[in-house]
């Protein structure tokens, strides 16, 4: 079960990657396969990027409404 947060991370994730920050539930969403991490090639700095999975739980959540 995700959290609210982490749920809006997962969110930020999907719609804006370079404005993400350093949040701590991006450790969580790591450690779930729900993002990873890929290595930008303008910047140099790892950038988060949804996965299947993610995307998944995003479209469920999206039906629940």
């Amino acid at each position: 079960m995700l959290s609210p947060h982490e749920l809006a991370t997962l969110m930020l994730v999907r719609d804006a990657p370079d404005q993400i920050g350093d949040r701590a539930e991006l450790g969580t969403l790591l450690e779930r396969h729900l993002i990873k991490l890929e290595q930008a090639e303008d910047i140099g700095l790892p950038r988060p990027r949804i996965t299947e999975n993610g995307n998944s739980i995003l479209e469920a959540c999206s039906r629940l409404r």
